[in-house]
């Protein structure tokens, strides 16, 4: 409740310095004043937010949150004010200290957010401001022990790079996008093109969450309306510095080169420029550039597949819409995906089938506000426990959770209100576990049925406005349990009940042998159990890191490993 009260007053400090925080975001990184003022109000959403669910961390019944003693914040350039706040916020209401490593070519963003939040209250010795170098210095603040958790947002590759240097590192990462906006022959193609060029071009296309690939369905394909449109919508862009307010398209943050020069300057196979990109005239920098779409992006090809972080824009066909998903699947990333439409069958299907966190319909594909659309990705666009920030789970991992058993223990055993597949495992257990460990996994098979059924189970749309909505739904995962050789049955079979009750697809994977009741339980399911040393499991998981086949699905076998066990 302290720390609440004291990010209430961070966020009329951040608010009174609106001015201040938009000139340095806009000299140090370009970013024109429509996209800046947006930050500067995220930043101050966060602190509101995360002021009010900090609240709900003592309210968990039957375990207790212990804060991480330090938390480093690893943020981009490219979202200067509020991804840095984002991280930082929500450190600091999980009652973490915070070290915050700026990108350097936003160490001015960071120093002027971290002043506000002084100012606002947040003290000295908590919040820690370091400007050092990436090389040495950056992995020895990585690698300190005495850092419990790096929240970082920036490409899959850096943080492949952490863990490399620190394999048992808590990383909470939001990393990279291939964005694609599937637009159907019903969509409102007026619509459409402007939620395109803005996704687009927003910020120069510099954000991960721009839409890089339209796909065209059927006959979209051969509009030569929509052609015209979408390449008189680019042109009429005004691209400038940010020190003209009515610039729509800032600067890229350096001149570009490698393999984003090659996006603004090559075509590959049968590509061809609608509106080919080109340098501002007079502008000696190198980083004004006039945005430019390309036509003919093929499956499978370069541009379909990687990320460019500037403003180019590609073109795909697909004959169906069924077809069209699988394009938008096909990266390796998962963040946002587009789709407009109006057959309300189209939507159902895509709802089904797409393969990212974050799902705009009818509307572009950035501008994600906190709680209304927490933000976040799957595949390679996420890694670690994949809680969105911005949304009410993201700060339980955050720290670690102690049990803490209480009230009193039932007399009847009772098992009523569980999925029948559930109570059946549970039962088959009974034999083989003492009355205490009986007594723990019921009970905590009733708590996952409760809150399956106030939280999980369900499709809310917590902010409830006239004019959109906002559905924040979970999806069931597919999960690689491993437990170690001290496991105690139940931890084990508390999360195989976990999964059966999300509808998640899992393995198991056990050095022991189970109980024969549990085999047979564990048969009705259909679940897939192996029996392996330590060696034998990581070998078999290693072909799921390879690269997937070109133009194929890149979604892994398994989403997220859950270790069950004491034994490192």
């Amino acid at each position: 409740a302290e720390r609440a009260e004291v990010l209430l007053r961070a966020a009329a400090a951040l608010d009174g310095r609106r001015g201040e925080l938009i000139e340095v975001a806009a000299a140090e990184t370009g970013k024109v004043f429509a996209e800046a003022d947006v930050e500067v109000s995220e930043a101050v959403d966060f602190a509101r937010y995360y002021a009010s669910t900090c609240r709900e961390l003592d309210a968990i019944s039957g375990a207790v949150f212990e804060p991480a003693r330090v938390t480093v914040v690893a943020p981009p350039w490219n979202f200067p004010l509020a991804i840095p706040a984002g991280g930082v916020l929500a450190a600091l209401a999980a009652g973490s200290g915070v070290v915050l490593k700026p990108a350097p070519q936003a160490r001015r963003c960071a120093a002027a957010l971290a002043e506000a939040l002084w100012e606002g209250g947040v003290p000295r010795e908590v919040l820690a401001l370091v400007d050092i170098e990436e090389g040495e210095l950056g992995r020895a603040l990585i690698t300190d022990e005495a850092v419990d958790r790096v929240i970082l947002t920036g490409s899959w590759e850096t943080a492949a790079l952490f863990r490399s240097w620190r394999p048992d590192l808590p990383l909470l990462a939001e990393t990279s996008g291939k964005n694609a906006m599937i637009i159907t022959p019903s969509a409102d193609l007026d619509l459409a093109v402007a939620d395109l060029v803005k996704s687009a071009f927003g910020h120069a296309g510099q954000k991960c969450s721009a839409a890089s690939l339209a796909i065209l369905v059927g006959p979209v394909g051969r509009s030569q309306r929509f052609a015209r449109q979408l390449a008189d919508a680019v042109r009429s862009l005004r691209v400038g510095w940010p020190a003209d307010p009515s610039a729509e398209v800032g600067p890229v943050i350096e001149q570009p080169q490698g393999k984003l020069a090659w996006a603004l300057t090559e075509l590959e196979g049968d590509e061809r420029w609608l509106i080919e990109p080109a340098p501002v005239d007079g502008d000696e920098s190198g980083r004004l550039w006039r945005p430019g779409v390309r036509v003919g992006v093929q499956p499978g090809s370069r541009f379909h597949l990687e990320e460019f972080f500037g403003p180019v824009l590609g073109i795909m066909h697909a004959p169906t819409l069924a077809r069209a998903i699988e394009l938008q699947n096909a990266v390796a990333y998962g963040l946002t995906a587009g789709l407009h439409t109006q057959d309300p069958d189209d939507l159902s299907l895509w709802l089904d089938r797409v393969q990212a966190g974050n799902l705009y319909v009818n509307r572009g594909t950035t501008g994600a506000i906190v709680q209304r659309q927490p933000f976040g990705g799957w595949k390679r666009s996420s890694v670690g426990p994949g809680a969105k920030p911005g949304g009410p789970n993201h700060l339980i991992g955050l720290g670690t959770w102690r049990s803490q058993p209480g009230g009193a223990a039932s007399s009847t055993l009772h098992l009523r209100g569980l999925d029948s597949r559930i109570t059946a495992l549970i039962e088959s257990a009974q034999p083989s576990l003492a009355y205490e460990a009986f007594e723990w996994l019921r009970r905590a098979a009733l708590s996952d049925a409760l809150a399956w059924d106030r939280e999980f189970g369900r499709v809310r749309d917590v902010s409830r406005l006239e004019v959109e909505r906002n559905l924040f739904r979970y999806r069931p995962g597919h999960v690689e349990i491993r437990a170690t050789e001290d496991a105690r049955l139940q931890d084990v079979l508390r999360v195989v009940i976990a999964g059966v009750r999300a509808g998640a697809g899992f393995v198991l994977s056990t050095p022991v042998g189970l109980p024969a009741g549990v085999r047979h339980a564990l048969g009705d399911l259909d679940a897939v159990v192996f029996l392996e040393s330590d060696q034998e499991w990581m070998q078999r998981l290693l072909p799921a890191e390879e690269e997937p086949a070109e133009g194929a699905s890149a979604g892994a076998r398994y989403d997220r490993v859950r270790l069950v066990g004491g034994r490192e």
